[in-house]
C-alpha cells in the first residue's frame, strides 16, 4: 500500500488507502497533540503524523474498527483507546452515533474549528452516496440517519470511508445527507450495486 492523502488542512489529514472500501484515517493536531483516528497503516505514516505533532493517542470511534490502530499505537508509544478520549477530554467530545448490541459507533467534534469526524455513519465513497450526494448516510442507518450530528455545523466532515467535504458546503451537505436519508435509500443502494467489484 502507498500513502495516498487527503482531506489535507491547518492541522489535520487523512490517508485513504486504495480499494473498494476506501478505508480511510486522520490526524488531527490540537492543542499541541496530535490524536489518530481509526487508522489504516501504510509505510511512511508514522514520520507524516509525527510531521503534524507529537502523539498523543490513537482512537478507535467505532467498535469492529480495530484496522491496525493497536500496532500503530505501540509504534507511537501512545494508548489506544477504543471509543474513549481517556485523559485527553480536553481536545473535544464524542458524541455516541449508534450504540445497540450490533452496533456501537461514537464520532469526534472539535469545535474550535468544527472538525467532526466519523468512522462509519457517513461515508463519501459510491456505496454510501445516492447520486448527486457530497456525503451519505450508511445505507444500514438510512432507515435511522443520525439526527444529532445534524446540530453541529461543521466546516470539515472527516469519515472513515472516502475524502471529506470542507468549508461552507461542509453543513448543507450534512443537512442534506439526514433530510433525505430514507427517502434515497433506493437509489443509494442501487448505487452500490453497481459499484460491487
Amino acid at each position: 500500500m502507498t500513502l495516498g492523502l487527503c482531506d489535507e488542512f491547518e492541522g489535520g489529514f487523512g490517508w485513504t488507502e486504495a480499494g473498494f472500501l476506501e478505508r480511510t484515517s486522520h490526524a488531527l493536531e490540537i492543542g499541541g497533540g496530535v490524536l489518530v483516528f481509526d487508522p489504516v497503516d501504510v509505510p511512511g505514516i508514522d514520520e507524516r503524523i509525527r510531521a503534524l505533532g507529537k502523539s498523543e493517542a490513537v482512537i478507535q470511534l467505532l467498535d469492529r474498527h480495530e484496522r491496525d490502530a493497536a500496532a500503530l499505537a505501540a509504534r507511537l508509544g501512545v494508548p489506544h483507546l477504543r471509543m474513549e478520549l481517556g485523559d485527553f477530554s480536553g481536545r473535544g467530545r464524542l458524541l455516541r452515533v449508534v450504540w445497540n448490541r450490533a452496533w456501537k459507533e461514537v464520532a469526534f467534534w472539535e469545535p474550535e474549528r468544527r472538525v467532526l469526524v466519523v468512522a462509519d455513519a457517513l461515508g463519501s465513497v459510491g456505496y454510501f452516496t445516492a447520486p448527486g450526494e457530497a456525503i451519505g448516510v450508511h445505507p444500514l442507518l438510512r432507515l435511522r440517519p443520525p439526527r444529532a450530528l445534524g446540530e453541529l455545523g461543521p466546516e470539515h466532515i472527516l469519515c472513515g470511508h472516502g475524502a471529506g467535504v470542507h468549508g461552507p458546503r461542509a453543513s448543507p451537505a450534512l443537512q442534506e445527507a439526514l433530510a433525505t436519508a430514507r427517502r434515497r435509500l433506493p437509489r443509494a443502494l442501487l448505487g452500490a450495486l453497481r459499484r460491487k467489484p
